[in-house]
């Protein structure tokens, strides 16, 4: 009997994350500011460090040689998106896969349910622009019919999240991270090389009377472009329930990285400490990212994703499930096996 489409891509999958288990090494890069593990403030919490042996449990298909749980699996459902960031992207965009090579909706939840089945407790759909994709409503709703995963959670832009969100709640969505980088509209459309800053924050205002809080806004911090506005955004954390986190200038393909553009962490946590000396380092949970921060009384809180400085690949929970069906392991750049 002949392999359905749908068996093919799940045989390779697994093929794929054998080969990721056995050869995938993390990587314990020193940070540019390794006196700051000796500074309370500077420090992670216990809960950073690498913890092979998380206590979540799972299938050992999901277990890697270094004890490593991937319980969180991140699935990209297009590669399309109508903004063109410089730190992501070239001017004139990428050349995109086929539509006949990505992913459907039924493949999309029938290789999620076998993730779930073994052990998988969170998904987030990613993209490209998620928002993009028609069906992402009947794809929340499939995910949501899994038995035993427990969050379905959305990274955007934001452009069109007033209008999609109400039929995304409906559906199980429990949670979204909101890429925004400046609080200057004009300058939205610069590192975007496209409008859309109104919507962007009507979307963040609806996901917050919607009661998605605390909202994760996302903003990479570039030299020369908007580190200036870090304290603004701190200041946002006030009267709003977000979580602002700043994340490194990473190197992805194409957008022209440098390490000149890099705003370290040490350095970006200095300049806000000038502003609000009295920070209050948060306690992180177990597989976070973002090493959170809080101004004593304010809404909010504030962290940093120090992907450059200071990884966290050893403590690293996740599995990428790209548009066209490619597994990748780890939060940036470890292996893609087809």
């Amino acid at each position: 009997m002949s392999l359905t489409h749908s068996q093919k891509l799940l045989s390779r999958l697994w093929s794929s994350y054998a080969q990721i288990r056995q050869f995938a090494v993390p990587a314990f890069a020193p940070s540019w500011h390794e006196e700051s593990l000796d500074n309370p403030v500077l420090a992670p919490s216990a809960s950073k460090l690498p913890s092979p042996s998380q206590s979540v449990e799972v299938d050992e298909f999901l277990k890697d040689k270094f004890g490593r749980k991937h319980s969180y699996l991140r699935i990209s459902l297009t590669e399309r998106c109508n903004l063109r960031c410089q730190y992501c992207m070239p001017a004139e965009g990428v050349q995109l896969t086929k539509k006949e090579h990505l992913l459907t909706t039924e493949e999309i939840i029938r290789i999620a349910s076998v993730f779930v089945a073994g052990g998988v407790k969170k998904i987030r759909l990613t993209g490209g622009e998620p928002l993009l994709r028609p069906d992402i409503a009947e794809i929340c709703e499939g995910l949501n019919s899994l038995p035993g995963l427990e969050d379905i959670v959305l990274t955007t832009n934001g452009v069109l999240l007033t209008r999609k969100l109400p039929s995304l709640l409906k559906s199980g969505l429990r949670s979204v991270n909101i890429s925004l980088d400046t609080l200057i509209p004009a300058k939205f459309e610069l590192i975007a090389r496209r409008r859309g800053w109104e919507k962007v924050i009507e979307g963040i205002d609806s996901a917050l009377d919607a009661g998605l809080v605390p909202l994760k806004i996302n903003c990479v911090v570039t030299r020369g472009v908007n580190e200036e506005e870090m304290v603004d955004f701190v200041k946002w954390t006030e009267k709003k329930a977000v979580d602002v986190r700043f994340i490194e200038y990473m190197p992805f393909a194409e957008n022209k990285w440098n390490d000149k553009k890099i705003v370290p962490y040490f350095e970006m946590l200095d300049i806000i400490k000038r502003k609000y000396p009295d920070l209050i380092r948060l306690q992180d949970k177990p597989n976070d990212t973002s090493k959170a921060y809080k101004v004593p009384g304010f809404k909010g809180q504030f962290g940093f994703i120090t992907s450059m400085t200071a990884n966290f690949c050893g403590s690293c929970n996740r599995l990428r499930l790209t548009a066209d069906g490619n597994l990748k392991v780890g939060v940036e750049l470890c292996f893609l096996l087809t």
